[in-house]
């Protein structure tokens, strides 16, 4: 399932967060297990404060990662393990939460971050991935 978040910056359509669900599932997986974001799409006008939210069901504890996808390039991390940031991350990125919560927030948006934003939970055993 892929939804794509359109972001309107200088009045031109930019693709921010868009949602896809991948979930692989090993012989022992609790299939109750999930990870959802949210909102769907996202406009944003430039110099706002984005935040994009990721719920995991259970199982996921502090092992939850970000990412940003850009057009004919492969997922760039953000963070992991919730706040542990990459080093070419931009300062004005930052990650919070705990289980089952966790949020992205960019402060003060800028063109350069239009994009496919994913958050990746690790469970015991299967890995979900949005």
């Amino acid at each position: 399932m892929h939804y794509r978040r359109k972001c309107d910056l200088f009045g031109k359509p930019w693709v921010l967060p868009s949602m896809w669900i991948l979930l692989w599932h090993l012989p022992r997986s609790d299939a109750s297990s999930s990870v959802t974001q949210s909102p769907v799409f996202k406009t944003a006008a430039l110099g706002q404060t984005v935040s994009l939210s990721c719920t995991a069901s259970k199982g996921v504890d502090d092992d939850l990662s970000w990412y940003l996808q850009k057009p004919g390039q492969p997922p760039k991390l953000l963070f992991y393990k919730i706040s542990s940031r990459e080093s070419d991350t931009p300062s004005h990125f930052s990650s919070s939460g705990s289980e089952p919560e966790f949020t992205l927030t960019i402060n003060g948006v800028q063109a350069a971050d239009a994009g496919d934003y994913y958050c990746m939970g690790v469970y015991r055993g299967p890995v979900f991935t949005q």
